[in-house]
């Protein structure tokens, strides 16, 4: 248990049975009456997003999520498999916990894992990753670094708006949390 005092983002509560992740929160404290808490919280599972308001002082239950490092070894059909860094344990997790980090995923790469009681919840991946194209359209005569962009398949599938200077087979730094291209690597 904890109170409302203690939130910050990225805590993980545990409300009417289900996983709320602190997106945001804000202490208020008005020229009339008490003082209170807003909160922008995430359900874990499902993804959806509500604005919840407490008491300042209140009791929350907090959850216990275990962060793991851990290799992503390989797709299995819609599931991905991760192993354990330090135990060599290997976990499925299924392709809905993973979601849009599947664009940035490549073998060997290393992700933390967030578990509660044996459940993966979500995955963290590095802010960027390098990865290298497979196939853009060429760079038309008169092209400039500062002009617009094409856009370019990577090594995972995914496609990642680019300059127009870049070409096939060159290696690329992209964001991983909203897939803009950040330079060459």
């Amino acid at each position: 248990m904890a109170t409302t005092n203690d939130l910050k983002n990225g805590l993980v509560l545990n409300l009417d049975g289900e996983l709320w992740a602190v997106v945001e929160f804000q202490h208020v404290k008005p020229g009339k009456g008490g003082a209170f808490v807003r909160t922008t919280l995430k359900n874990v599972l499902s993804g959806k997003v509500v604005d919840k308001t407490f008491n300042a002082g209140t009791k929350v239950e907090t959850a216990t999520v275990d962060k793991r490092t851990m290799q992503y070894l390989y797709a299995d059909g819609d599931d991905y498999v991760f192993m354990d860094l330090d135990t060599f344990d290997q976990i499925t997790v299924p392709g809905g916990t993973v979601g849009e980090a599947a664009n940035y995923l490549l073998p060997e790469a290393e992700a933390t894992v967030a578990m509660h009681e044996g459940l993966p919840l979500y995955l963290e991946l590095p802010t960027s990753v390098v990865l290298e194209v497979t196939y853009t359209e060429p760079g038309l005569q008169g092209d400039r670094s500062t002009g617009g962009t094409k856009p370019a398949t990577v090594e995972t599938g995914a496609t990642v708006p680019v300059p127009l200077f870049i070409t096939t087979g060159e290696k690329i730094k992209v964001d991983t949390r909203d897939g803009r291209y950040l330079g060459r690597a």
